[in-house]
């Protein structure tokens, strides 16, 4: 095929119509982590893409979010706005602002699992208030959580194993990745690189 018929072309993928670049770029992510490095991998996902987009369902709100949060190189204002609203407290409503970096965590485990589905938020941000009262409930809640600081959130996929989301999250080398089996969610943050199991 030459380069002119490439440059038209596009890949279907769910509801998503892929530009050449783009599908380029995620045929390179998949052989680069068929190779097995995560050094390769975190590299291949660093800063290239030209927006950024994610789809999110609430567990305990049925609320539902499909945005683009960065693009032409900067995240966009209002949807961080946007995203912080949606990964409040759904206790006591409320808000804190989320850490870009775990939305790009969420991104990139997107691209690593090649799916289409939304991420469902089991727990994002909690208040300290919110926080306290899971710990005196939860051997599992951590006194000074990420998730007070819009930095950690809890998820699941529908059809896509916690098990898979785990070794996806795993291989970016980035932050913690808990893996709940019995609750059947995985724990992201953006704190220090770090893995456990409960």
């Amino acid at each position: 095929m030459n380069e002119p018929a490439l440059e038209h072309l596009t890949v279907i993928d769910g509801t998503n119509t892929l530009s050449r670049r783009r599908f380029l770029n995620s045929v390179a992510c998949g052989s680069l982590l068929a190779m097995g490095s995560p050094k390769i991998v975190q590299a291949a996902f660093s800063g290239f893409t030209a927006h950024k987009t994610l789809s999110l369902e609430h567990h305990h709100t049925g609320d539902t979010l499909k945005l683009t949060y960065y693009e032409h190189g900067r995240y966009i204002h209002d949807a961080l706005k946007e995203a912080s609203y949606f990964l409040r407290d759904y206790h006591n409503d409320a808000v804190h602002t989320v850490d870009t970096a775990l939305l790009d965590q969420l991104y990139d485990v997107k691209l690593l699992l090649r799916v289409n589905k939304p991420f469902h938020i089991v727990s994002a941000y909690r208040s300290p208030g919110t926080n306290a009262s899971l710990r005196r409930h939860s051997r599992g809640v951590a006194r000074h959580s990420l998730h007070m600081q819009g930095r950690a959130v809890d998820i699941r996929m529908e059809g896509v194993s916690a098990k898979t989301i785990r070794d996806a999250a795993h291989t970016l080398q980035r932050g913690g990745v808990g893996y709940y089996p019995n609750s059947n969610f995985v724990h992201l943050d953006t704190g220090e690189i770090r893995t456990w199991h409960r």
